[in-house]
């Protein structure tokens, strides 16, 4: 269920945050410049988009929130973890006005 995915990424939060290289070279491109709040503050408040429960690499999860603008973020609870994947502003052109479901 979407809210027991969100509440997984929430609780192992918590406990600690790791980004993946990928991810903080995403987040460092010039022309986005995430910030650990930004990805932060969408992890705490934002909503579950897409959750990837048979993702080779372990259960994974998209999920989309704005404090600025918006951003996504893809993340992976882990038991003593939250394993960033990914973050970046999502392209207009890929996603409805509100940025919460792919065209």
């Amino acid at each position: 269920m979407p809210g027991d995915t969100l509440e997984l990424v929430r609780e192992a939060a918590a406990k600690r945050i790791l980004f993946t290289v990928h991810a903080i070279q995403q987040m460092s491109h010039v022309d986005r410049l995430i910030t650990r709040a930004e990805v932060e503050f969408v992890i705490e408040t934002g909503e579950l988009l897409e959750d990837y429960p048979d993702d080779p690499r372990g259960h994974s999860c998209l999920i989309g929130g704005r404090l600025s603008r918006p951003i996504h973020v893809v993340c992976a609870p882990k038991a003593e973890y939250l394993a960033i994947i990914t973050a970046y502003p999502p392209d207009p052109d890929q996603w409805t006005d509100d940025f919460k479901r792919r065209l």
